[in-house]
Formats: C-alpha cells, structure tokens, sequence
C-alpha cells in the first residue's frame, strides 16, 4: 500500500513539474486590448492633408469628402416625407412646436422647431443634443422636473432656447438612439445602446452616424421649408455628441454657414488606445483614412468655432494639440486661417458660447 501511494506521488510530482515547464515555454501573446491599442498607435490616416495651396487643398477636400461619405453608407434624407406638428406652446419670445417626420422605409423623425414672434425671415440654427436620456428637449430648455433642470444647468444645455429668444428659428431633431426614440427597456440595465444600436444598423448596411447624419440633414430641410426661416443664414451647433454631429453635419452639408462644436476636440485615434463602445460615434473604415480632424477640415473655409473647456476630461492633453494643428494647416490652405477659432473657456464638459452667441449675431443677425 506504501508502494502504491509513494507511485503516486512521484507522478504528481512530474506532472506537476512539466505542466510548469509548459508554463514557462508558452509564448506571452498580447491581449485584444494590447492588440488594438498597438494598431491605433499604427493608424494608417493615409489621407490626411499635405499640401500647401488653396488648389490641393480643394482637390483632397473632394476626395476626402467623398471617401467619408462611402464610409458612412446610407445618409441621404428622404426627398418626399409628410410632417404632423403634435404639440404647439407659447413661451413668451418663441413658439415651441413638436413635430414628426415621416417617410416610407425611414424611422420617424421627432424634433421641436422654436419660432420667434418678431418678423421673419429669420436665420436657422440646428442644434444638436449630446448624450442622455432626455434628447433633445434639453437643448430647447423643458425643465419640468429637477432632474431636467439639474440636467441643463450642469451643461449650459438650452442652447437652443437661448438662440430662439435671440432671434433665430431653432430647429432641435432627436437623433438615435435616444429621448422618446430609445427603447424603454434599456432604462434599468447596464446595456450600452449606442453600442447594441450600432451592431443591429451594421447587419442592415447602416450607420448609427450615418443615420443621425441623415435624420439631421433631414431636419434642416424641414427648416429650410418654413416660410420664416432665411436658408441662406444657417448654423449649426451642440455639445459633445451634439459637438460631433454638428463637425460631421457642417463637413458634409454646405448650406451651414458656421458650425460651433462644443466638448468634441478630441480623435478616435486616441479614443480606441482604450476600452471603447460608443457605436454613436464609429465610422467604420476612418482611420484608415484621416480622423477627426480630418473631418473638421471639410468645413473649411466656412467659419467654425471649437470650445473646450479647462477641465472637460473628455478632451486629452497632446491629441487636442495634434487636432488642432492638422485643422490649422487646412484654414491656412484654404486661405482663411481667421475663420477657424479655439475657443478656450474655463469650465468642464459644458456649453460655453460666449464666442459664438457674438459671431452667429454679427454674421446671421446683423447685430
């Protein structure tokens, strides 16, 4: 018996010493996180802007321009579509309306349009909500409960309520995948929507972008059909997601005159060097290409003003430099380097507007 327990030990005790000397000889392979993180590091951005004049800029402009629009598949907005205001209230300045967008094979569109009380024709700003549950009522000031109000306080969130009592036509669209156009069951879960979101599009040859990118252009020309509005004097603004879709808008729509992201001075280069899932901001295919200051650049040489703040933690220290650098050369080719600003504010993740609120009177006002 002896015997048998003394065979016994002296197996285990191989076994144990080659399943360590298996240990040791296997190869260390990097993690997915290592993997990708290395490749973003390695991003081709093949087509970033070399030249120096205004004839190659606008050459690689067109290519570029192009090329995005590939890689953001369908996004084009629906020519025929019927409109059916749900709700109209009066707020003192402005008329606030609720309307639905409709067209066959498209998701309906919700969007608030703000309509002064002053004689038109006014010019139209189309302003664009960030993340959070509550969409775009935000941006046109619904503040009926705390939570809301706490909301837009915290972001300087009413940006669109601010400009209608100014003297503009707002028109506010509720982009995917949130406020009245996100399932109510993602409401207590952990589940990223933006992500889920953009995975479902994906097995359909759609976007998320590429479908907010529509669903805004869309709504600006909704606008454009009031008999109030001036289609002529158009901006575009929001903050951080609303920052993001206002660069991509006024890249790849001509009529905005003057764009104003805000909280979005940062590169999906930088972005996916860590864990990332917001499927609200992926193109698939970009960094082969250029990135988001590539984007920036199709605005060019339309005026464009980019706020960050000191301690918006979502703008990093170094990537924003490279941005701007790469946004700089473009202006300067373009030939209208005084039409890019970098509206620096003290302050987080918020809109700040003093910049703006003064240069969007003086071009599209008159003031």
């Amino acid at each position: 018996m002896a015997l048998i327990w003394r065979i016994r030990f002296f197996i285990f005790c191989l076994l144990f010493i080659a399943s360590e000397l298996r240990a040791e000889e296997l190869p260390k392979i990097p993690t997915v996180d290592q993997a990708i993180g290395k490749a973003a590091k390695k991003a081709p951005l093949a087509w970033q802007f070399t030249g120096d004049t205004s004839e190659e800029f606008h050459s690689w402009q067109k290519k570029f321009r192009t090329k995005l629009g590939e890689l953001l598949g369908p996004h084009t907005p629906p020519v025929i579509f019927s409109r059916e205001r749900i709700s109209q209230t009066d707020t003192g300045k402005f008329i606030r309306e609720q309307w639905l967008l409709k067209a066959k094979g498209i998701p309906t569109l919700p969007l608030y349009l703000l309509r002064p009380k002053s004689k038109g024709p006014h010019p139209i700003i189309l302003a664009l909500h960030g993340h959070g549950k509550f969409g775009h009522d935000a941006v046109v000031g619904i503040a009926n409960t705390e939570e809301r109000r706490s909301n837009i306080t915290k972001h300087n969130y009413d940006y669109g309520k601010e400009f209608a009592n100014r003297g503009f036509l707002v028109i506010a669209p509720c982009m995917l995948p949130f406020g009245s156009r996100l399932d109510s069951r993602y409401s207590n879960t952990k589940t990223d929507p933006c992500a889920i979101t953009f995975v479902r599009l994906s097995l359909l040859g759609q976007t998320l972008m590429g479908s907010n990118l529509r669903d805004c252009k869309w709504a600006l020309d909704f606008a454009c059909t009031q008999k109030d509005a001036d289609s002529k004097r158009i901006a575009c603004i929001g903050l951080s997601y609303g920052g993001r879709m206002t660069m991509l808008t006024a890249a790849m729509d001509q009529r905005i005159k003057i764009a104003v992201p805000s909280g979005a001075l940062n590169l999906m280069q930088e972005r996916i060097g860590n864990p990332y899932s917001c499927g609200a901001q992926v193109i698939p295919g970009l960094l082969k290409y250029g990135d988001v200051p590539e984007i920036g650049s199709l605005i060019a040489p339309r005026h464009c003003i980019w706020e960050t703040g000191s301690q918006d933690k979502l703008i990093v220290p170094g990537w924003k430099e490279k941005a701007i650098e790469r946004l700089e050369k473009a202006y300067q080719a373009a030939g209208y380097p005084n039409r890019l600003q970098i509206h620096n504010f003290e302050g987080g993740h918020r809109w700040d507007g003093i910049t703006a609120i003064a240069l969007l009177e003086k071009m599209l006002l008159g003031n």
